[in-house]
């Protein structure tokens, strides 16, 4: 392998946990408090709500979860959250996705309070996020910018390439990087981009967030890039005991040793997630505790 350097999500998720519990073992108030509310049996949901709970426990945070049967209904859904809402004890709400399809998710997460949308998917939020307002900026994006910045990687006048136009992660990430302290030049990428590799290849900073499994190949990456990796895919591995193992959607053997840095999957992203939703459960819990009377 070539000297790129790993951008280690884990140890990094792990430094903010430790910042978020020195904080909250000092307050004298209530702990924050962020209800969960998991639909139906989805087996990989099921992961991220119990780690999404841990990292709760971990650092002081009071986690709930409210477990609902696939065939809820719209309503039950929207009167529990709008119960949560009014909970002042609740700082934040987490309805993890997808949900089943006879419930409509715009509605769902236009129902949970904008103060209390942790997630950072409410109108109201995406739209701080495109003036610069005070709001909740979505996790994984959000986590994408903090790896950088604890690396020290900068960003100003770099050309930044995302390759993703989700409104979880590759939209309001592109805004991120292009908003005044972050400050690149951001070419947004998808499915219907002619040449791909003809704009990746500009790329100082590549981020791939488009859930296609191997998509970023060497040929793709110009030498010396930093390659954040946010695709997450379950691939047959029959040596292993559970029979898969995870990647990317870059192909991290042969794009590594042209890069200067790459995160890893798992090991990247994913823990970055976890704890910049914390993040956003404390920053909740702040203005909830200062606009208390």
């Amino acid at each position: 392998m070539g000297g790129y350097r790993l951008l280690d999500g884990k140890a990094t998720a792990e430094t903010i946990k430790r910042e978020i519990q020195s904080e909250l073992r000092q307050t004298t108030l209530r702990p924050p408090g962020l209800a969960t509310i998991l639909v139906g049996e989805h087996a990989p949901s099921l992961t991220y709500v119990q780690n999404k709970l841990a990292a709760c426990e971990a650092v002081g945070v009071r986690g709930e979860l409210t477990r609902f049967d696939a065939n809820v209904s719209e309503a039950e859904l929207l009167g529990h959250i709008q119960t949560l809402n009014e909970r002042p004890e609740v700082d934040g709400i987490l309805v993890q996705l997808p949900l089943p399809q006879h419930i409509n998710e715009r509605k769902v997460i236009q129902t949970i309070s904008p103060e209390k949308d942790v997630d950072g998917f409410h109108p109201y939020n995406v739209g701080a996020l495109t003036t610069g307002a005070e709001g909740f900026a979505p996790a994984t994006p959000s986590g994408v910018v903090e790896l950088l910045k604890r690396y020290g990687i900068p960003t100003a006048g770099r050309e930044a390439v995302v390759v993703g136009r989700s409104n979880i992660v590759g939209t309001p990430l592109a805004l991120m990087l292009s908003r005044p302290g972050a400050d690149a030049t951001v070419t947004l990428c998808h499915s219907r981009t002619a040449e791909l590799h003809r704009h990746t290849l500009r790329a100082d900073i590549l981020v791939a967030a488009a859930g296609k499994r191997a998509l970023i190949t060497a040929d793709m990456v110009r030498d010396g890039a930093v390659v954040v990796d946010v695709g997450i895919h379950r691939v047959p591995a029959p040596e292993r005991p559970n029979g898969f193992r995870l990647a990317g959607d870059v192909d991290f053997e042969s794009v590594a040793p042209k890069t200067a840095a790459i995160t890893p999957v798992p090991g990247g992203v994913g823990p970055m997630t976890i704890a910049m939703l914390l993040v956003n459960t404390l920053a909740a819990f702040r203005r909830h505790v200062r606009q208390s009377p």
